[in-house]
């Protein structure tokens, strides 16, 4: 007797769905992937996680990090001789 064996369909998890790449941050930012490699060496920007060699932002991460930034009144570096 033949035995039918059901097979269940599983879609494949999504595990990095609330995750985004340093290229696709630096594109959202208007700023290059080496910016951002510089603020992570600097312990500067938003932060991330490394699987291998590869850096990933949490979305949410990223936005509060970016709403952390805000200045009523942003306070202008000077540069050189004042």
């Amino acid at each position: 007797m033949k035995q039918f064996q059901t097979e269940v369909l599983h879609e494949p998890l999504n595990l990095l769905a609330d995750w985004i790449s340093r290229e696709q941050l630096a594109g959202e930012l208007g700023i290059t992937a080496d910016t951002l490699a510089r603020w992570e060496a600097r312990r500067q920007g938003p932060p991330c996680t490394r699987i291998g060699r590869k850096s990933l932002y949490r979305r949410i991460a990223v936005q509060d990090w970016i709403r952390a930034q805000e200045q009523v009144h942003p306070v202008r570096k000077s540069r050189g001789r004042s």
